[in-house]
């Protein structure tokens, strides 16, 4: 290996943080060096009682360099100078060990456990110190948990009781741990299911738990009971909070508030719109038609109150463009009713903004000019236009390589389809959204193609997941220009060194469908999460179908069936992507990734259309190639032949990713990156043009190609940039001797990347 690149960039990093690490350590103090925790049963989580600590050392990039402390250390004492202003500024100071808020954290810890139903746990720290460094270390003496025995509801009324009865989904079970928390989450259960089912008035304070700890053998019987002031059923308060409520009526007020209609002043300027108990109060020039807002709102006329469609309603309003913000308020007006008002404070609906971004792709740099026009009110119900312009050049062996295009879409926040009735498409709770679009490309000295596309898509979201659904999706690729030169060189039809398939007129007819899925919590970002993306989509189906139904006479060159003379495609793809974060602490974290991806063409095609295939490489893949230059399978290009340094042949139709990243914050807005990737791609058959790009059982594990690397990321809080270089360790279509990349070649086996967001 060339290890002229790497020393330097060691030598960089140990001299960056291994400079006087307590250089602004006053005498008499220490650096915060190190905190741990030791316990005596594996029971009690460590890693969870570390979010109480009071006090924490100074981050340690990849859990060893503590960078930041290093800038800091770098500044000189003269703050006149800027440089050193700076350093100081980016960088982190010292923490300096505080006897106080050891003693807080332990006091801290004393209490958690005790919550968890360690009653009789202690802690105490120990302190060791060498030179002007202190560790800390928290000793956890467990002794015997108190255990749950028995657990009893004594409530007199009937539905309260049945919730808290309700076995299928009480958090409380016996000989389990006594445990504040389970117990606390439990009264909140009860309470929402309430308030779910109209009990307006209901909340968790009501609810007390009484214990009976006097038993042997360090276990409690608990007991769930109402306040004290809620047993006499002669109670006013207690009337009130065991009300069921019903929905009278829903009032927007658009443009303004609900007080401003009491003025008498004012009613000539206002308009009043109602439609079935819903009532719309805005100016006259309203801005957002009555239809569009009872579409998005959950909470109806005479139905009972519910915490949940409240939720619904402010996420549906929200979510809507000509909207800034909501508010949603109620009012008793009878024993049993409530009346729902809801302000609309609406935004700015028309915007147009123009982009101009740099772009690497598969080695080459480009530039790109984006011009956006959007109105999120188009037509007065909360639909969205929006108009795209794109121009983009890329550079290519000396030439220009062009892109123009043009897409418009229009949205509508309401499902659209002839069946199912007005409350159903309601409650469903979907977009609809129409696009056309129109690209131009131009590849000097290769071909122009010319693509049209048009679709429908239905879109929605259920709590953690995001379905969207594609009606149909038309896209007909037009190659009006193929230059002689490239056409005898790599489509010769004797001889072929690219697939002639790709680079003949084709049509799309597709459908699909795609998800999401997180269980991220904004509520708690440093707890481990996971999130999945899956698609499937099938194209033909219905042609093919049609052609057969109606007795289609294939093409006599090929047997296969036209549309207006135009070869379509048929096929089904399916992909898979689930990412896990293994949080260690806000500075540090693992994240694991695995995709899959698998298209088989039948019927109308012996192969997928170029634009719908896998590539393997790239920002995103596996980082030790650029992208598509790796794969399918053991696939070698021997002859030395692509064009424009392109190999147009390195596409497959099964494609396999796993990756694992070390992500850590460095300082200011920088993060570093370790990661190793591996995958690559196959073809599902054989083809003529891609030798050992088959999928085989007994031979895909050999060619699964192997790289590791770094990476810096800035985090500009609105988007991430990152670069990464990614270096081969093991590339399959090499001689076995060769496979193995111990010794690197800084030419052939290392990879830069610029890209914008995380790679998964």
């Amino acid at each position: 290996m060339k290890w002229r690149f790497i020393y330097p960039l060691f030598s960089f990093i140990l001299l960056f943080t291994a400079c006087n690490t307590t250089k602004y350590v006053p005498d008499g103090e220490y650096l915060l060096n190190k905190v741990s925790i030791k316990t005596d049963t594996k029971n009690i989580n460590k890693d969870e009682l570390t979010d109480y600590y009071r006090q924490t050392p100074n981050a340690a990039v990849f859990g060893v360099f503590k960078m930041q402390l290093g800038i800091y250390n770098w500044a000189g004492n003269d703050t006149t100078k800027w440089t050193n202003r700076m350093l100081k500024r980016i960088g982190d100071p010292p923490v300096l060990y505080n006897s106080s808020l050891t003693s807080l954290t332990v006091q801290q810890l004393q209490r958690v456990l005790e919550n968890k139903g360690y009653i009789h746990a202690k802690v105490e720290s120990n302190l060791t110190t060498k030179g002007k460094k202190a560790n800390v270390e928290y000793i956890v003496n467990s002794n015997k948990p108190y255990i749950l025995r028995n657990y009893t509801v004594n409530v007199k009324n009937k539905m309260l009781n049945e919730t808290a009865l309700d076995t299928s989904r009480t958090l409380i079970r016996p000989n389990m741990l006594f445990d504040v928390d389970i117990l606390n989450a439990e009264r909140e259960r009860i309470a929402s299911r309430l308030r779910q089912i109209g009990y307006y008035n209901f909340n968790k304070e009501f609810l007390i738990y009484t214990a009976d700890s006097t038993l042997k053998s360090n276990q409690v019987d608990i007991t769930l009971e109402v306040q004290d002031y809620l047993k006499r059923s002669d109670d006013s308060i207690s009337n009130i909070i065991f009300k069921k409520y019903s929905i009278r009526k829903v009032t927007f007020y658009s443009n303004t508030d609900a007080n401003i209609v009491n003025d008498v002043s004012n009613i000539g300027k206002m308009d009043t719109v109602q439609f079935r108990n819903f009532i719309l109060i805005s100016p006259k020039d309203q801005t957002i038609k009555l239809d569009a807002l009872v579409q998005n709102t959950f909470i109806n006329p005479e139905n009972i109150y519910s915490d949940r469609s409240v939720e619904r309603t402010y996420s549906a309003l929200n979510s809507l463009g000509p909207i800034k913000y909501v508010n949603i308020s109620f009012k008793e007006t009878s024993d049993t009713l409530l009346d729902c008002n809801i302000l609309i404070v609406p935004s700015k609906t028309i915007s147009v903004s123009t982009e101009l971004e740099g772009t690497y792709t598969g080695g080459y740099w480009g530039v790109a000019g984006n011009i956006n026009y959007i109105d999120r009110n188009r037509f007065k119900g909360a639909e969205t236009l929006s108009v795209l312009g794109r121009i983009a050049f890329e550079w290519q062996k000396g030439i220009w390589a062009q892109e123009w295009g043009a897409q418009v879409g229009l949205k509508f926040p309401r499902f659209m389809l002839p069946i199912g009735n007005y409350d159903f498409k309601r409650n469903i709770h979907a977009n609809t959204e129409f696009t056309t679009a129109f690209s131009y490309q131009l590849r000097p000295a290769e071909f122009s193609t010319i693509s049209v596309g048009a679709g429908v898509k239905y879109s929605w979201n259920r709590r953690q997941f995001q379905h969207s659904f594609q009606l149909f999706d038309l896209n007909y690729i037009y190659f009006p220009v193929i230059e002689p030169a490239f056409r005898d060189s790599f489509l010769n039809p004797v001889q072929p060194k690219f697939n002639p398939y790709n680079y003949e007129n084709h049509f799309i007819m597709r459908t699909g469908y795609a998800g999401s899925y997180t269980n991220f919590s904004a509520n708690r970002p440093l707890r481990n999460f996971s999130t999945m993306r899956y698609n499937i989509e099938t194209a033909g189906n219905l042609l093919y179908g049609l052609n057969h139904l109606l007795g289609s006479v294939p093409s006599s060159v090929d047997g296969s069936f036209r549309l207006f003379n135009i070869r379509y495609s048929q096929y089904v793809k399916g992909e898979y992507n689930i990412t896990h974060h293994q949080i260690y602490n806000a500075e540090n974290r693992f994240v694991y990734h695995l995709g899959i991806g698998v298209g088989v063409p039948y019927g109308n095609a012996n192969s997928i259309p170029y634009e719908k295939r896998f590539y393997s490489g790239g920002a995103n893949s596996v980082r030790g190639w650029s992208e598509s230059t790796l794969g399918p399978g053991g696939y070698k290009n021997t002859t030395g032949i692509n064009y424009k340094s392109r190999d147009y042949n390195q596409v497959g139709d099964i494609k396999l990713d796993m990756n694992l990243e070390y992500r850590a914050k460095m300082f200011w807005l920088m993060e570093g990156a370790l990661f190793l990737d591996a995958g690559n791609i196959w073809t599902i058959q054989d083809y003529d043009t891609q030798k050992n790009g088959t999928f085989r059982f007994d031979t895909f594990m050999k060619q699964i190609a192997i790289a590791y690397g770094f990476g810096i990321r800035f985090d500009f809080s609105f988007f991430i940039a990152r670069v990464d270089v990614g270096v081969k360790l093991f590339d399959p279509v090499l001689t076995r001797r060769e496979q193995w990349r111990v010794n690197p070649n800084f030419n052939d086996d290392f990879a830069l990347h610029f890209a914008i967001g995380y790679p998964f």
